[in-house]
């Protein structure tokens, strides 16, 4: 992919580092589960309360929406193949790196320039987060997701050769959250719409064909959540009740929500934990990258043109179409801070690049205007040099 894509050297390095690096976050995704607990390993083990099948049991008894198709992904290398828990971890952390580094190439090849925090220049360094790899390293929906959304963007930046691909990514991502499958499905043909880069034949085709697939996923979308409609509030109760376990004070990262302004829910989901909310190691990390998101997220508002949002990539306007809806959903259900980690690592990728792109394409403007100035002083110099010379020779 490094040379198909033309990245340098450097960035080819960048992605040896960055599998390595992911390689280790499974090995400590498998430890830290062990000793602290999770769902990851119910489903590699089988042991889903929520999950009965009647009668014999086969692969295509675990087929279906939500927390049944992990199960069935996993039956093959678990149940059959008899695979450890740490094996399964390394597999579904490598779909995940796999996502990581689809939104790395597009990155290196779409973005005008860099930009820098404290001297310490913006790309490669957002990929070495460390939630963008902790919660994409192990068995569980996360990294299903997490892959089937990055191969689903990409897919669609070259959505005339990729087109297929673009469906095999909407198939996982569906069959692992309904409700996010409704959601890609929904921003893309939004994006698609309107995206300038988009030919109005292409524009009315693929704006169609979205269109129709969110109505017809629509249904089987309501009747695998549970809920009548498809509306904020639906899915704030839904969230809310299947998190409800979690959303309690006893919680060493839970919020109280409920009285909060819809504001500070906003605040909550997008910047915090912040230092001060730090009760684990992995939060203090987490508060880190959340102050690059909040310091980035000031630029929006000096950086944002018209012409930068034209120019944007489409892979980041679908994403950006997509993360809206999905942040008001969840921000008002979900009031403990791990979970709401884990939740929007899925999307928060997308609103931070979307920052960096509007910084770095009006950056990009920027250097533009000083060599435009620096050309026009020059050539006035040489015009003078020039008439000067020919005084002289008079």
């Amino acid at each position: 992919m490094a040379k198909r894509f033309a990245l340098s050297a450097k960035n080819e390095l960048h992605l040896h580092y960055l599998l390595a690096y992911h390689i280790f976050f499974s090995a400590f995704f498998t430890w830290y589960i062990i000793n602290y607990g999770g769902d990851s390993q119910g489903y590699w083990k089988f042991g889903m309360e929520q999950v009965l099948i009647r009668g014999e049991k086969s692969w295509f008894s675990y087929f279906g929406e939500g927390t049944t198709f992990i199960l069935w992904l996993c039956y093959i290398p678990s149940q059959l193949m008899g695979l450890s828990y740490l094996t399964g971890n390394i597999l579904f952390g490598f779909l995940g790196f796999i996502g990581i580094r689809y939104i790395f190439v597009m990155t290196a090849e779409l973005f005008p320039t860099n930009h820098e925090i404290l001297g310490v220049p913006l790309f490669p360094t957002v990929f070495y987060f460390l939630n963008l790899h902790f919660w994409t390293a192990g068995v569980g929906k996360d990294a299903i997701c997490f892959w089937g959304i990055a191969w689903f963007f990409f897919a669609i930046q070259e959505y005339k050769s990729r087109w297929w691909q673009a469906a095999l990514a909407l198939f996982f991502v569906y069959l692992s959250r309904p409700h996010m499958g409704q959601a890609l499905v929904s921003g893309a043909g939004i994006a698609i719409l309107l995206g300038s880069e988009v030919k109005l034949v292409y524009k009315i085709v693929l704006g169609s064909l979205a269109g129709v697939g969110a109505i017809l996923l629509l249904p089987s979308t309501l009747e695998a959540l549970r809920i009548e409609e498809l509306s904020f509030e639906a899915l704030e109760t839904m969230s809310g009740v299947r998190s409800a376990g979690l959303n309690t004070s006893n919680v060493g990262s839970g919020v109280d929500l409920a009285s909060y302004s819809w504001p500070m829910k906003l605040f909550t989901y997008m910047f915090r934990p912040l230092f001060f909310d730090a009760h684990n190691f992995v939060a203090l990390f987490s508060s880190v990258e959340n102050l690059v998101y909040l310091w980035l997220s000031f630029f929006i508002y000096r950086n944002w043109t018209p012409e930068a949002i034209r120019d944007m990539p489409l892979f980041i306007k679908a994403g950006m179409i997509t993360f809206i809806p999905v942040t008001f959903a969840f921000m008002g259900a979900l009031s403990n801070l791990g979970i709401i980690m884990r939740m929007k690592n899925m999307t928060m990728i997308y609103f931070l690049l979307f920052c960096f792109f509007l910084i770095s394409y009006n950056k990009k403007l920027r250097i533009q205007k000083v060599e435009q100035k620096i050309k026009f002083f020059q050539e006035r110099a040489r015009i003078k040099a020039k008439k000067l010379q020919e005084k002289r020779v008079r």
